[in-house]
C-alpha cells in the first residue's frame, strides 16, 4: 500500500441532517468520494434516537428542513418526530446517499498524520479509515445527560431516558415519576399525564414556557404550498418568527425589546393555563426568557391542574429501590423517566471521539486549557483537515438547519480552494483564531445570558468555563460569513508527493 492511500477524501462521521446535507451539498460541488459513518442502525439523528411520545420539533416545520428540498406536506405546523426522521430517509434516498453510508461504526479516536496529510480514524471494531478530510456532524442531542442522583441505578422498576424511550412499556395504570422539565419532558408530560395513574414531575427550574401557534395543515393549505412562492413566502414568515423568538431576543436583549414581550407573553400563558395559584408561582421561572432555551406548548402547564400529577419542587435527596425520595416524603413509581438532556457543552460530546492533531495536541485538553472555540464555529488550529458543523460559536439559536447550511457553505468553499491550488492541508490560522474568539467574546454584553438572573436558570447553555459559547449573531450574518469569510485566514499547503493523484484504496 501506498503511504499516501485513503481509503477516502472525505469521511463524515454522524448520519443526522449534519452529515446528511454536508453529504448532498459534496456531491453537487463534484466531491463524489465521501463516506459517512455513524453508530446508529438508521439514518436522523436525533430524530432516529428521540422517539418518545409526543415528540416533535420546537420551531415551525417551514424553518426546520433544507432550504433547497422544502417539502409541502407536512401535516402540521410543528412536525411530529416520525416526519422528520421520514424526511431524513427521503434526502438520502433522493440524494443517492444510502450507499455512501456505514451504519453500526461507532468512532473511537481520530489522529492526523502530518507527515502524509490525512487522518487516521479508529473503529471501534478495531478498523483503521484513512481521510484526507473529517467533517464532524455528530450534533450535539444525541448522547443523553444521566443525572448524578445517589441510587439511580437502584429502583427496581422501570427506568428510561426519554432519548432511549421503551415502546415496549405500557405506562397505563401506572404510578410514573418523571425527572426534568427541560423540552422532552415538556412533550412527554401531556402525552402520558391521561394514561398514567399517577405522576409526580420533579421540577428543579422551572422553564419559560410560550404557546405554539400549532395548527394542523389539512390538504388544501399542502396544495397551496405547491403553488408558486407558495413555500418561499411561508419560509420567510417562519424564519421572521423563529429570528425574532430567540436569536434577536436572546443576542440582542440589552437594545432590542423582544425578549420582553416575550415573557409578557409567557406570564400571561402561564396565568391562562394553570388554576391553582400556588402551583402556578411554583411554575414561574425566576430568570429572564433566554438564559435557557424556552419551549413552546399548549397542554403542557394545563397538565398540571389535573388531580393525578402532582408538581414537586423539593430538591431529590436519592432515588431508592422503590421511588423517589426528596427531605420530606418518598414518590412511590412503577416507572421512572429522565427527562434529563443531553451532553452538549461538555467534554466528550463535541466531538464524540478523541482527536488528535498537530503534535499530539488533544482537542478536549486544548479546549480546557483554552476555552470553547473555534474560527466561524468550522475549524480549531493545530487540527488541519478537519471541520465541524456544530462546533463553538457556530450555533446562533436559530433553525439547526440554518446553521447546517452556513458551516457546510464554509467547508466547502475550503475544500475547493484546497482541490484549485492542489493542497493537501487546510489548517485554519492562530491569528484568525484568536481574532474571530475575541470578537464573539466583545459582543457578549448585549446579550441576555450574562444577566444576573441567569446565575438561577440551570441552563445547559453554560460550559464548564462559564462562557456560552452560541454565537452571538443573527443568521443572516452567518450566511454572510460563511461565504466571505477571508480564504488567507487558512493556510492551504502541498505535500512533496502531492503532485501525483491521491491512491484510493477500494
Amino acid at each position: 500500500m501506498n503511504e499516501t492511500t485513503i481509503d477516502h477524501e472525505v469521511i463524515i462521521v454522524g448520519a443526522g441532517f449534519s452529515g446528511i446535507g454536508a453529504a448532498i451539498k459534496l456531491r453537487e460541488a463534484g466531491f463524489e468520494d465521501f463516506l459517512i459513518v455513524d453508530d446508529a442502525d438508521g439514518v436522523g439523528g436525533t430524530w432516529h434516537w428521540n422517539t418518545y411520545p409526543g415528540v416533535a420539533v420546537d420551531i415551525p416545520s417551514f424553518s426546520y428542513q433544507f432550504s433547497f428540498d422544502q417539502r409541502a406536506d407536512w401535516t402540521r405546523v410543528y412536525a411530529p418526530g416520525r416526519e422528520l426522521k421520514a424526511y431524513a430517509e427521503s434526502c438520502v434516498d433522493k440524494y443517492g446517499l444510502r450507499p455512501r453510508i456505514r451504519f453500526g461504526t461507532t468512532i473511537t479516536d481520530a489522529e492526523f498524520d502530518e507527515e502524509r496529510h490525512l487522518w487516521r480514524l479508529r473503529a471501534d471494531f478495531g478498523e483503521e479509515l484513512r481521510a484526507r478530510y473529517v467533517i464532524s456532524a455528530t450534533g450535539v442531542l444525541t448522547r443523553p445527560k444521566m443525572p448524578e442522583i445517589p441510587g439511580v441505578g437502584d429502583f427496581r422498576g422501570v427506568t428510561m431516558h426519554t432519548s432511549r424511550w421503551d415502546h415496549g412499556q405500557d405506562l397505563r395504570g401506572k404510578r410514573v415519576a418523571i425527572i426534568g422539565t427541560g423540552a422532552s419532558a415538556v412533550q412527554v408530560i401531556p402525552e402520558i399525564a391521561p394514561e398514567v395513574s399517577h405522576l409526580v414531575v420533579f421540577q428543579r427550574t422551572p422553564i419559560w414556557c410560550l404557546p405554539r401557534p400549532d395548527l394542523p395543515l389539512p390538504a388544501p393549505l399542502r396544495l397551496a404550498l405547491r403553488l408558486p412562492g407558495g413555500r418561499s413566502l411561508t419560509r420567510m414568515i417562519s424564519q421572521t418568527y423563529v429570528e425574532l423568538t430567540f436569536p434577536i431576543a436572546a443576542h440582542y436583549y440589552r437594545s432590542l425589546p423582544t425578549a420582553a414581550m416575550a415573557e409578557r407573553a409567557g406570564l400571561a400563558h402561564l396565568r391562562r393555563q394553570v388554576h391553582d395559584p400556588v402551583i402556578r408561582e411554583k411554575l414561574t421561572p425566576r430568570y429572564a426568557l433566554g438564559c435557557k432555551r424556552p419551549s413552546f406548548s399548549n397542554d403542557y402547564l394545563a397538565a398540571f391542574n389535573r388531580d393525578n400529577v402532582l408538581l414537586e419542587t423539593d430538591p431529590i435527596r436519592e432515588i431508592t429501590a422503590t421511588g423517589v425520595r426528596t427531605d420530606a416524603t418518598e414518590h412511590r413509581a412503577d416507572v421512572l423517566i429522565l427527562a434529563t438532556g443531553f451532553k452538549v457543552m461538555e467534554s466528550g460530546n463535541m466531538p464524540t471521539y478523541d482527536l488528535r492533531g498537530v503534535g499530539g495536541r488533544d482537542l478536549e485538553k486544548w479546549w480546557d486549557e483554552h476555552r470553547l472555540q473555534a474560527y466561524e464555529g468550522v475549524s480549531v488550529p493545530g487540527f488541519p483537515n478537519f471541520f465541524s458543523v456544530i462546533g463553538p460559536y457556530g450555533y446562533n439559536g436559530s433553525s439547526y438547519f440554518a446553521l447546517i447550511e452556513n458551516q457546510v457553505r464554509h467547508i466547502l468553499r475550503c475544500l475547493r480552494h484546497a482541490r484549485a491550488t492542489g493542497s493537501t492541508l487546510v489548517e485554519v490560522t492562530e491569528e484568525a483564531n484568536d481574532r474571530f474568539f475575541r470578537e464573539m467574546l466583545s459582543r457578549r454584553g448585549g446579550q441576555v445570558f450574562w444577566q444576573e438572573s441567569c446565575s438561577v436558570a440551570n441552563s445547559y447553555y453554560f460550559d464548564k468555563h462559564g462562557d456560552v459559547p452560541l454565537r452571538p449573531s443573527t443568521t443572516v450574518e452567518a450566511a454572510w460569513r460563511s461565504g466571505h469569510f477571508d480564504l488567507n485566514d487558512y493556510r492551504f499547503t502541498s505535500a512533496s508527493w502531492s503532485a501525483q493523484p491521491d491512491a484510493v484504496r477500494r
